[in-house]
């Protein structure tokens, strides 16, 4: 074989592409006269990694991997961490739309898996749970009226209909009866207890009206036969539970609707350590 076949050989082989790559970086950084931090060419592979490459692996496998693929992981988790320093070496990192993506979506995920771990406290709670009594008291009777808007899931109809509502006040500015599509559905309950309201509206209206207040008309609403305005006259409760009875379902809704203030707090907390200047053109 000669030496032309020879060396081109060797240039088919990865190990050979991957020590000219090295080479390459390695005088591009002599060239921009960078000092080389004797740490930064120093990697350390401890228990702990190697414990967490194989709790990895038998994640996706469902075995243990024997040892000369726990080998192959430490290699690979070596060739990783060279090609993750020479590449912020080279200021890859700076300025790259997709790794400033993705590291604003582990931000934001770190800061809200710590929202989510946040506890109330009972003072909290107990707040919330006084602004709703109707959500949680027990034998809840309803005085309501309703406006089908029709099976369509956006409900397109149903701005125009609370505009034209809104211009009278409490909505008898207008037959609010003829407003919306006809179905055989009562327009008015009076008194009526959930079972009552779950067997003529179904299961999903009758909880739904648990979070809607007395007063003006709200929605849409859904039901199993679509989306409906709601205006509900009267909630009556029969009696209301303690915190201390129902405190895990209090603290689940008090999680669910303060997600997105809480969210945008942390957010708040971090803008407000930053100086922001915007030049516009």
């Amino acid at each position: 074989m000669t030496f032309a076949e020879h060396a081109r050989r060797w240039l088919r082989e990865p190990l050979v592409h991957f020590l000219i790559a090295g080479m390459a970086i390695f005088l591009f950084s002599a060239w921009r006269g960078e000092d080389v931090d004797p740490e930064s060419r120093r990697i350390t592979i401890d228990e702990d990694q190697v414990s967490r490459l194989v709790a990895a692996w038998e994640q996706t496998w469902q075995r243990p991997p024997t040892q000369a693929e726990i080998d192959g992981l430490i290699r690979d988790s070596i060739r990783e961490e060279i090609y993750y320093r020479e590449a912020r070496r080279l200021g890859l990192d700076e300025d790259d739309t997709v790794i400033r993506r993705r590291l604003r979506s582990k931000m934001e995920f770190l800061a809200t898996a710590e929202i989510e771990n946040a506890t109330p406290g009972d003072a909290v709670l107990q707040a919330w749970f006084d602004r709703n009594p109707a959500r949680y008291a027990r034998d809840v009777r309803y005085s309501f009226d309703q406006i089908y808007l029709g099976a369509d899931a956006q409900s397109s109809a149903a701005p125009a209909i609370l505009a034209r509502l809104g211009k009278g006040k409490g909505g008898k500015g207008e037959a609010w009866q003829r407003l919306g599509q006809p179905i055989s559905l009562p327009a008015t309950l009076d008194n009526a207890d959930r079972t009552e309201i779950a067997k003529v509206f179904g299961e999903q209206f009758a909880d739904a009206l648990g979070a809607q207040k007395p007063g003006g008309w709200t929605g849409p609403v859904a039901s199993g036969f679509g989306n409906h305005l709601v205006r509900i006259r009267q909630a009556k409760a029969a009696s209301v539970p303690r915190l201390a009875e129902i405190r895990q379902q209090v603290e689940n809704d008090w999680r669910a609707a303060t997600m997105e203030a809480r969210k945008a707090q942390a957010y708040q907390t971090l803008l407000d350590g930053y100086t922001i200047r915007i030049a516009k053109p």
